[in-house]
């Protein structure tokens, strides 16, 4: 056998959770590889999912913000413009995001290794360089962190020029001035609002029976209202039934007998682990039919010394998530016994206006019998917003009638991912810190977003008796 690198931990994927397990571990002192198939560290996130597309959101948001103002009247000539100009300022960050986490690596002293990476038993890792070379590692301990991928049904042509998932949808260099979004979940919302933002005519395919039906029903219904606001098309409760693909355009068949023609469709309809390669009967590891890996409580696999986190494990595939994961994981490989799961995590939605949440929703508190009550402000009475023009969105404020403890924090406007924070430290207050008589006894700047919560306790407050 060729003589191994030997390895305390090697990690496989250079994404947020792989990164959080790897910067834990070599802190505490164990000798960590990090392997990553893409040729450069950072993941999806950094290059095909968050960042680019978060800054690409920013992009428009700034179009459709000046296209508001009389004075920046001629901004509106970047519309139906090909996403690849819009994108150019999405290319630097992703070059800074490199640049940054590459040198994490270096400083902590983990090594890099580029290449498909798939295992030969329990205790080697076989990895084929992008140069054809292999490389093969033992280690101790492996973590599992190689993320996921756009779902492709079987009977859809991806390599079509005019069908994109969101991974490709980022390469799109031709105008488009319609286009089909089949799948409303989160990416499918936050494309649809930066592409209607671009000027594009959007239908959002939805196969559920509202947006988003996680969310508390007010914020889900003002998604809806605001996308509708600006032009997107949604259908709701609608299923596939074939893509017709043309030189020209793509006609979607649903099987409700609608046809719907544009210039392009994209495909937001779930995603996949990144298992499939890595040999995983190896060490008797089995993914689940969406390439999913299930870990316990401790993001242990079936497998004692293999661990997994990020999206790779599925639900709730989120960066922010993911990286917490991975110190979870690195924690019990340590022997932390005491970490807790990441448990509670907050909901950032990059749609425009944005959506953030945390916490309890009105149904769940009225299934659970719960006595609560609600708290409002409307952002467009806040001093702060009428300054800026962001006045859409409002922050509500769920908690308990008799002991006031906040049970829910739902946000929707401008900065909604910033403003729930605030939120979020209250919440996780012990010996009766988390009650609504923080924000209504604090004084906040004045003028601000976060006098939001003031408001909107004074508010909830009132409706007590």
């Amino acid at each position: 056998m060729q003589t191994a690198h030997d390895y305390d931990v090697v990690v496989i994927g250079a994404g947020p959770a792989g990164e959080g397990a790897a910067m834990k571990l070599s802190k505490e002192g164990k000798k960590v590889a990090i392997v990553d198939a893409r040729g450069q560290v950072g993941g999806n996130c950094t290059h095909v999912g968050t960042i680019p597309s978060k800054a690409l959101r920013q992009t428009v948001f700034n179009i459709m913000r000046y296209q508001r103002d009389v004075m920046f009247q001629r901004v509106g000539e970047l519309r139906n413009v090909p996403l690849s100009q819009v994108l150019a300022r999405a290319h630097t960050i992703i070059e800074q995001q490199v640049a940054v986490h590459s040198r994490f690596y270096d400083r902590n002293e983990v090594d890099v290794y580029y290449g498909q990476a798939h295992f030969v038993d329990a205790q080697h890792l076989s990895i084929k360089t992008r140069e054809g070379g292999t490389e093969l590692l033992s280690f101790a301990s492996a973590v599992l962190a190689t993320g996921s991928r756009p779902y492709h049904p079987e009977d859809i042509d991806f390599s079509h020029p005019r069908v994109f998932d969101s991974d490709k949808i980022l390469t799109l260099d031709y105008p488009v001035h319609k286009l089909i979004i089949y799948g409303a979940g989160v990416i499918g919302c936050e494309y649809a609002s930066i592409f209607v933002g671009l000027g594009y005519k959007v239908d959002l395919i939805n196969t559920q029976v509202q947006l988003l039906s996680y969310l508390d029903d007010e914020i889900a219904d003002a998604l809806s209202y605001y996308l509708r606001e600006l032009g997107v098309l949604i259908r709701h409760q609608e299923q596939y039934e074939r893509v017709e693909t043309f030189d020209d355009c793509v006609v979607l068949h649903l099987k409700s007998g609608k046809k719907i023609k544009a210039d392009a469709i994209l495909w937001c309809n779930g995603r996949t682990g990144n298992t499939d390669n890595l040999a995983l009967e190896a060490v008797g590891l089995q993914a689940n039919s969406r390439g999913q890996i299930t870990v316990d409580q401790q993001y242990k696999t079936a497998i004692p010394h293999i661990f997994a986190a990020g999206d790779v494990i599925g639900w709730p595939s989120l960066a922010s998530a993911a990286y917490d994961q991975g110190r979870c994981a690195a924690a019990h490989i340590l022997g932390v016994a005491d970490t807790p799961r990441v448990e509670d995590v907050p909901t950032g939605i990059y749609t425009i206006p944005e959506i953030s949440s945390l916490g309890k929703t009105e149904k769940q508190l009225t299934e659970e019998r719960v006595p609560y009550e609600v708290g409002q402000a409307f952002f467009r009475h806040l001093a702060r917003a009428q300054i800026t023009g962001e006045t859409v969105g409002m922050l509500k404020i769920l908690f308990h009638r008799e002991t006031l403890a906040i049970l829910g924090i739902h946000c929707f406007g401008n900065n909604a991912a910033e403003i729930v924070h605030i939120g979020q430290a209250i919440m996780q207050q012990k010996n009766g810190g988390n009650t609504l008589r923080y924000f209504a006894n604090t004084t906040f700047n004045y003028p601000t977003m976060a006098e939001a919560y003031r408001v909107a306790a004074l508010n909830g407050l009132n409706r007590l008796f």
